[in-house]
């Protein structure tokens, strides 16, 4: 474990951040998303390009890109949850697709634009290696509370 961590760190994953992920989603570990970043302010996290999440031609699949944009935004909303607060779910998502992914990774940034006591926004765009952007999404996640 610690050896993973370390080879996490000199890659510069976030080691914590990914635990998160597929600890609270067990479907990002079987996409293979990897956390690069993960705080209140702003969670980037990526999907490598594999040619079991494509569609012909070996472009990656949109729902694989929207996987990946809902749990970014779904760690980026929980980070901002109001103080007792059980969690979070998915109300709303809003995804324009730009250009498609055909090799390297995709990778997502989420920002919170409104962190409310029921509803909290997150904005989060998803790039290629060469920083083009190839999607954006804007999500509505409901604040859950027992």
């Amino acid at each position: 474990m610690v050896l993973r961590m370390d080879t996490a760190q000199a890659s510069g994953l976030d080691g914590e951040g990914t635990a998160l992920f597929h600890r609270s989603m067990p479907f990002t570990e079987r996409l293979g998303v990897e956390v690069l970043q993960h705080s209140r302010e702003l969670v980037v996290a990526r999907l490598a390009h594999d040619e079991s999440l494509c569609t012909l031609g070996g472009v990656l699949h949109g729902g694989a890109l929207m996987s990946l944009a809902d749990s970014t935004a779904a760690v980026c909303a929980f980070l901002n949850l109001p103080e007792g607060a059980q969690g979070t779910s998915t109300i709303e998502s809003k995804t324009n697709f730009l250009r498609a992914v055909r090799e390297g990774y995709a990778t997502a940034t989420a920002r919170p634009l409104h962190a409310g006591g029921r509803v909290i926004v997150v904005e989060t765009e998803i790039h290629d290696d060469e920083r083009r952007l190839i999607a954006k999404v804007t999500q509505s996640q409901a604040v859950l509370r027992s």
